[in-house]
């Protein structure tokens, strides 16, 4: 690991502040799962880390103001999978946070950490790209928010500027929508996911889903026919409309995980589960 100075700022200005020194010499410390082994394999050598942790305003906190849900920038897997409110409201997003990595893993990691990396497989980006959540960002002259859509660019790469951070992420809480998550892995624990899928259902009949691991970047669909929403229609029915929402996966051919062609065979499957389990729970709460 190479040498690097490590500094602990008390709040977000002086962090923001940091960052606007060091440019893209530093890099922001939350969980740490992903830098540290970053900084051990020498994938990144920044002259500077800046660690979050001091900083009151993103400690660990899910909190409802008004319409939505607060998740902060320092809030880990684990608080995500045992808090009731998530479960009650958002339970796919529950779903995911329990499959990120070992138990270890979930109680550093974060979830804007899980995010910013702009990993096509994180977990977590298909509920919250099904929720509509937004990326509350921080600079020194304002504070912007911005749908997860947008944010994630591709592998690597979110929508920050060079003196920007993530300080909360936003769920809205008055567009009730049944979802459901699911993944597929090469073997059961700690493996990234081949196949990463959300299903949501609202009450008007809308089927939003989001599908990742299997293209540079999660993708967010949706079907406004009702078809999918419908408990009447039977599985001939339902499956070219599943097949034109997967048309845009692209999986890598080199990837080690899964082949292209079964990721493909295997997206409308998984669609499938978790469309049905979405209208369970869309049931449950009508």
């Amino acid at each position: 690991m190479q040498a690097f100075r490590y500094l602990r700022p008390a709040t977000v200005e002086e962090a923001l502040g940091l960052l606007e020194e060091h440019g893209d010499k530093a890099r922001l410390l939350a969980g740490g799962t992903d830098l540290v082994i970053e900084l051990r394999n020498r994938w990144r050598t920044p002259e500077v880390v800046v660690d979050l942790k001091r900083i009151e305003e993103l400690r660990p906190a899910i909190r409802v103001e008004g319409k939505r849900l607060v998740i902060t920038a320092g809030t880990v897997m684990g608080d995500l999978e045992r808090h009731p409110t998530v479960l009650e409201r958002f339970p796919a997003l529950a779903e995911a946070a329990a499959v990120v990595g070992s138990v270890q893993i979930r109680n550093r990691a974060t979830l804007a950490g899980n995010i910013c990396n702009g990993s096509p497989a994180a977990d977590t980006t298909p509920p919250l790209l099904v929720y509509g959540a937004e990326m509350v960002i921080a600079s020194r002259t304002e504070r912007r928010r911005m749908p997860i859509d947008e944010f994630v660019i591709g592998p690597g790469k979110v929508a920050l500027g060079p003196a920007e951070m993530v300080v909360a992420i936003e769920l809205p809480m008055d567009r009730p929508i049944a979802a459901a998550y699911t993944r597929m892995t090469r073997r059961h624990g700690t493996d990234l996911a081949s196949i990463t899928l959300c299903c949501g259902v609202d009450s008007k009949g809308t089927t939003r889903l989001a599908y990742g691991s299997v293209g540079p970047r999660a993708l967010l669909v949706m079907d406004e026919s009702g078809v999918l929403a419908d408990p009447k229609a039977n599985r001939e029915q339902k499956a070219p409309v599943l097949a034109a929402l997967f048309a845009k996966a692209s999986p890598s051919p080199t990837s080690m995980r899964a082949g292209p062609e079964y990721r493909v065979a295997m997206l409308p499957v998984l669609g499938a589960r978790a469309l049905a389990t979405a209208l369970e729970r869309l049931g449950k709460t009508a």
